[in-house]
C-alpha cells in the first residue's frame, strides 16, 4: 500500500498499478477497496488505476468531524499523487456519487464514469431511505454497529433469515469495523435524490447501469436521473450485468469511455 496526507491531516492508503492515463476507482459501501482490485487488474493495462481505501475503512485514517467535502479532498490529493491531473475517475455504487460531488466541486477531473448510483427515485423508497438515515445515525452515535450492519441489509433488500445468517457467517466481524462509514455513505447519497448543483458537471459523464437491476427499474431510474441534470452525461446499460459486474466486461466499457 502507498499512501498519501488529505487536506485535514487524514492518510489515505491506496494501490497504484499499470501505466498510462491515470483512473481512480472510487468504491461503495462497507468495502476496503477490495471489490474493484479485479477491476484495477483489469484496466492496468492502458492506465495508471489507483485503488484506495475510503477514509475509515483498511488501512486509512478517519478524523474527525466527518464531511463530505473531506472525502473529495482525499480523492484530490490522490489526483496530485498521479501528477496533479486531469485523472479519470470511477465510481461504483454510493462510491459513484461521492466521485459526481467530486467533479461538481471542480476537482481535476478528466472524464468521470459512474455505476449504479443507487439514488431513491420512487417516493415510497425515498421515505424509508429517510428513516433509515435517522435510525442508521442513531446505531452509530450508541456504537450499535451490528444493528447498523442489518438497517443497511434491510434497506438493501435482505429478507430476515438472511440477514441472521450473514450475523453468524465468518465475515460478520470484518464488517463491523467499517459499519460506521456507512453513515459516510448516507452523506454522499444526501437526501436520497441526485442534487440540482450536478449540473455544473463539465466533464463527459458516463452514466451506467446492468441489464440486471434490482427491482426492475431502480438504477435505471436513478441513472436516468442523474444524466437528466449532467450537462454532458451519456447513458449505457451494459447486458447481463448486476450491481457487481464482471471485471473484464465493466473495464471493457470504461477503457473505451475513457479513451474516446
Amino acid at each position: 500500500m502507498n499512501q498519501a496526507t488529505s487536506k485535514d491531516g487524514t492518510t489515505i492508503a491506496y494501490h497504484g498499478q499499470g501505466e498510462g492515463p491515470a483512473v481512480i476507482l472510487v468504491t461503495g459501501g462497507l468495502d476496503d477497496g477490495s471489490e474493484n482490485a479485479p477491476l484495477a487488474d483489469a484496466l492496468a493495462s492502458g492506465f495508471t488505476v489507483l485503488n484506495y481505501q475510503r477514509r475509515g475503512r483498511g488501512e486509512s485514517g478517519d478524523n474527525q468531524p466527518y464531511a463530505v467535502e473531506r472525502e473529495i479532498e482525499d480523492i484530490d490529493v490522490l489526483i496530485g499523487a498521479v501528477g496533479g491531473g486531469p485523472a479519470h475517475v470511477f465510481g461504483v455504487s454510493s462510491g459513484g456519487a461521492l466521485a459526481l460531488e467530486a467533479a461538481a466541486a471542480g476537482l481535476a477531473i478528466d472524464r468521470l464514469a459512474v455505476y449504479e448510483v443507487p439514488y431513491l427515485m420512487a417516493d415510497e423508497l425515498r421515505q424509508f431511505w429517510l428513516s433509515y438515515v435517522e435510525d442508521l445515525r442513531e446505531a452509530i452515535a450508541e456504537d450499535r454497529r451490528g444493528d447498523a450492519l442489518k438497517l443497511f441489509m434491510s434497506l438493501a433488500g435482505s429478507p430476515p433469515e438472511q440477514i441472521v445468517e450473514a450475523e453468524a457467517s465468518e465475515h460478520w466481524p470484518r464488517l463491523l469495523p467499517v459499519a460506521h462509514t456507512l453513515v459516510y455513505d448516507a452523506e454522499c447519497l444526501r437526501d436520497g435524490r441526485p442534487p440540482a448543483h450536478l449540473a455544473r458537471i463539465t466533464q463527459p459523464v458516463l452514466v451506467a447501469t446492468g441489464s440486471a437491476d434490482w427491482q426492475g427499474d431502480f438504477y435505471a431510474g436513478a441513472a436516468d436521473a442523474i444524466a437528466a441534470i449532467v450537462p454532458d452525461a451519456r447513458r449505457e446499460t451494459i447486458a447481463g450485468q448486476g450491481h457487481v459486474a464482471e471485471p473484464e466486461i465493466l473495464a471493457a466499457v470504461l477503457r473505451s469511455f475513457f479513451m474516446a
